[in-house]
């Protein structure tokens, strides 16, 4: 695994400089854990879900393929920008889904993404996010903390080293967060 992150660190530099090449041989030595964060995002998904973890991660990886890539410093940082991107587009598809029940027209792009009825988590995500975003309002750092750890799958470890910061400060945010949110959501935006 040690030489596999110094290679995407290599290859992240390699993009960073304009060598198209190198991103093509990004993905294959990413998408294991990729693909490991697309699963830990749709964990609470109903099963059938139209968008699986397989799409997630292509998705994620066309979007990731436009970004700003000067901010993509090492492989965490990386994986970071994936699960938020990840946790975005799962939120995208709930909202998307809520706005075809109320008969709001959906676009041809959007009907990839529709499913049958069923049971869904749609307003427990849209709940999430919606909490989420008020935490980033009152706390970046613990939102962005959020982010990585809960949509993104991502250990103390490796949240600390995409954020820049301790460890120990990323298990501080991380309990402070939780107990925030949970308040936030047990209080007004009921799931």
């Amino acid at each position: 695994m040690a030489d596999t992150r110094g290679e995407v660190t290599r290859l992240l530099a390699e993009i960073r400089l304009g060598r198209s090449d190198a991103l093509d041989r990004l993905m294959p030595l990413v998408y294991r854990e990729l693909r490991r964060i697309a699963s830990h995002q749709m964990r609470g998904e109903r099963p059938g879900h139209t968008l699986q973890p397989t799409a997630l991660v292509h998705e994620a990886f066309l979007r990731l393929v436009d970004q700003n890539r000067d901010n993509w410093k090492n492989r965490a940082q990386f994986l970071g920008v994936a699960a938020q991107l990840m946790r975005r587009l799962l939120v995208d598809h709930a909202r998307r889904r809520r706005a075809a029940k109320r008969g709001i027209p959906i676009t041809f792009d959007e009907e990839i993404y529709q499913s049958g009825p069923g049971a869904d988590q749609t307003d427990q995500i849209l709940a999430v996010n919606e909490v989420l975003a008020r935490l980033a309002e009152l706390d970046p750092r613990q939102a962005r903390v959020v982010e990585l750890r809960y949509f993104g799958g991502l250990t103390v470890e490796e949240t600390a080293e995409a954020m820049g910061i301790a460890a120990r400060t990323v298990k501080l945010d991380w309990a402070m967060a939780k107990g925030w949110m949970k308040s936030q959501l047990s209080a007004g935006a009921r799931v």
